[in-house]
């Protein structure tokens, strides 16, 4: 029996490890890596930019503060809003978030509708 002391991730252990049939066995001598040949770095091409959401013509856009799904739609096109009217509400991390008017206006485009999955950044409505 051969005894040998083994460092795993700072914590030593003592090994014993038994010798059968007293074969030695050699390993062939490491070869020299090789580099890999250089490769022509090749730029991607810009993907075309999103198209707009339709229904952007209001002067007064509101927008997903942070991805989620929309719960529920509250306004339609041409309903008048004060500020602070609820207009949606949106589900982000298991928390319902209500989406409300920014100020006097009335709705001209909604662009969501219940269930739908939305990142932050979308335009949810637009307001004239």
């Amino acid at each position: 029996m051969r005894k040998f002391i083994v460092n795993v991730n700072g914590n030593k252990y003592e090994v014993e490890v038994e010798e059968v049939g007293g074969v030695v066995s050699s390993r062939p001598a490491a070869q020299p890596v090789q580099e890999a040949p250089k490769q022509e770095t090749v730029k991607a091409e810009q993907p075309a930019p999103a198209p707009k959401p339709q229904g952007t013509e209001g002067a007064i856009k509101i927008t997903a503060p942070m991805p989620g799904t929309i719960l529920d739609v509250k306004v339609n096109v041409g309903d008048k809003v004060s500020k602070g009217t609820l207009v949606a509400i949106l589900e982000a991390m298991k928390m319902e978030n209500e989406i409300l008017a920014p100020q006097d206006a009335t709705v001209a485009s909604v662009n969501v509708t219940k269930g739908q999955q939305v990142n932050s950044g979308d335009i949810l409505f637009t307001l004239n």
